[in-house]
C-alpha cells in the first residue's frame, strides 16, 4: 500500500501523541453473560484528558470483513463539559478506505453516552463527507458481536445478527488503508479514563 507523503506525514504527527502499553492483557471485568470472570481481550485505555487511545498505532489494513468482540465497562458513562456535546459519537474500531486519510474514506463503529443509555453507530465517511447511524444500545458489561463487511456501493454493519447498510463509494476491491482505534470526541477530551475490552475475530 502506498500514501502520499503528506498522509505519512499527517500519520506521524498523530503517533507521536500516543502512549503505547503492551498490546494484550488478561482482563479481570466479569462476563455477565457467562461463568467465567476472566477473559482475554485486548484493553484500550483512553487516558483522562486526551482523545487518542493507548495502543492507537498505525498499522496498514486490507479488509473484505472486520469482526470483532467489544465490552465497556462502567467507565463508558460520562458527562461532556459542554452539553452539546454530549451528542458527539466516540470512535471505537474500524479502518480507512480507498488509500486514503479517514477523514476522506473510512468505516467504523461509533458509540456514546446519552439520553442515559450506551448507543453504538455506524460511522463513516465517503469523499470527506460524514455520514452516520444509531445501530441501537447496549449494555453496560455484556460482550457484543460486531462486524463490517465491505462490498462493492456499500458496507454492512452487523451488531448482534442485526444488520445495516450504509453507502460506500471507495474505488479498491477491498478496504485499503489503516487500522482506527478508540478515540475519544468530537470537540472534548476524556473526563476521566475510558476502558474498553475488545477482541478481534482473525
Amino acid at each position: 500500500m502506498r500514501l502520499p507523503i503528506i498522509n505519512i506525514c499527517f500519520l506521524t504527527l498523530v503517533l507521536c501523541s500516543c502512549q503505547k502499553e503492551t498490546d494484550v492483557v488478561v482482563s479481570s471485568l466479569p462476563n455477565k453473560n457467562s461463568s467465567v470472570k476472566t477473559v482475554e481481550f485486548v484493553k484500550y485505555t483512553i487516558p483522562k484528558g486526551a482523545q487518542y487511545c493507548d495502543q492507537s498505532n498505525y498499522l496498514p489494513s486490507n479488509y473484505q470483513q472486520l469482526s470483532f468482540i467489544v465490552r465497556f465497562d462502567s467507565s463508558a458513562i460520562y458527562q461532556t463539559q459542554i452539553p452539546s456535546n454530549q451528542g458527539d459519537i466516540n470512535k471505537l474500531f474500524g479502518f480507512s478506505d480507498n488509500n486514503a486519510q479517514h477523514h476522506d474514506y473510512s468505516a467504523r463503529f461509533g458509540w456514546r453516552w446519552s439520553d442515559k443509555a450506551l448507543r453504538l453507530y455506524a460511522y463513516v465517511y465517503n469523499k470527506g463527507v460524514m455520514h452516520f447511524e444509531e445501530l441501537g444500545t447496549i449494555e453496560i458489561g455484556a460482550d457484543i458481536n460486531c462486524t463490517i463487511k465491505v462490498k462493492p456501493g456499500n458496507y454492512v454493519f452487523t451488531v448482534n445478527g442485526r444488520e445495516t447498510v450504509m453507502p460506500r463509494e471507495a474505488t479498491t476491491a477491498t478496504a485499503e488503508g489503516y487500522k482506527l482505534f478508540p478515540f475519544f470526541g468530537g470537540d472534548e477530551v476524556a473526563p476521566h479514563a475510558i476502558s474498553i475490552w475488545i477482541k478481534e475475530s482473525f
